[in-house]
């Protein structure tokens, strides 16, 4: 999960309750990891272009 673009719901039902749980990369999909996206997404160049690259200090 870490260091990608997915997204990750998960559902519980507990009597009549529904639990719902999202998680998210938060480093890549903030919101300039959006932006890069959607630019991407815009220009027809790959979804994920420039969104693979790690930070040098983690």
């Amino acid at each position: 999960m870490v260091n990608t673009n997915k997204g990750i719901v998960y559902l519980e039902q507990h009597e009549d309750t529904l639990l719902v749980i999202s998680m998210i990369d938060n480093l890549l999909k903030g919101a300039s990891g959006q932006a890069v996206q959607n630019l991407n997404l815009m220009m027809g160049w790959e979804e994920t272009a420039g969104l693979r690259l790690k930070a040098g200090m983690f």
